[in-house]
């Protein structure tokens, strides 16, 4: 999810040939697209103690930050690191099957152009789901369980 999905995103580019099946969630736009709107740096301010009273992304990414079992400094240090958007040169390495989950109110999204560069990979939208939702909502669950063929009891 998010980071993690960019991690593996990441690895399956690096060695396609480690990887059987991707599920990423919590991504799109946001790795084949430049911010050009100054999100992410008002994002990482906040994670450095600037306050941005009106803006509810900023509070929730911090609230998140300093949850117990989480590390504000690491996640500050990554967000800080450049990185620039994923090609489609680069996603063409990726050749398993990859479900790509996105909420339809996540700012990371929407996740259709991410798709569309990754050669063998199909979308889920979570209709009303936010970033910080798709982790708890069960059509997340139910359509990784599904790509992934895992029967639940």
């Amino acid at each position: 999810f998010s980071l993690g999905a960019i991690t593996l995103l990441q690895l399956a580019i690096n060695h396609p040939d480690r990887v059987r099946s991707l599920v990423l969630a919590g991504i799109g736009r946001n790795v084949i697209e430049r911010d050009e709107s100054g999100s992410h740096d008002v994002l990482v301010q906040a994670l450095e103690g600037k306050e941005f009273p009106d803006n509810n992304l900023a509070r929730l990414f911090v609230q998140y930050a300093e949850q117990p079992g989480n590390d504000k400094i690491a996640l500050t240090a990554i967000m800080k690191r450049q990185r620039d958007p994923y090609t489609a040169e680069e996603l063409a390495k990726i050749t398993c099957p990859v479900l790509v989950v996105i909420g339809d109110k996540d700012f990371a999204g929407p996740g259709d152009g991410l798709v569309a560069m990754l050669p063998n990979a199909r979308l889920v939208t979570l209709r009303n789901v936010d970033h910080f939702a798709t982790t708890e909502n069960f059509e997340f669950f139910d359509a990784a369980f599904d790509f992934l063929g895992v029967d639940l009891p």
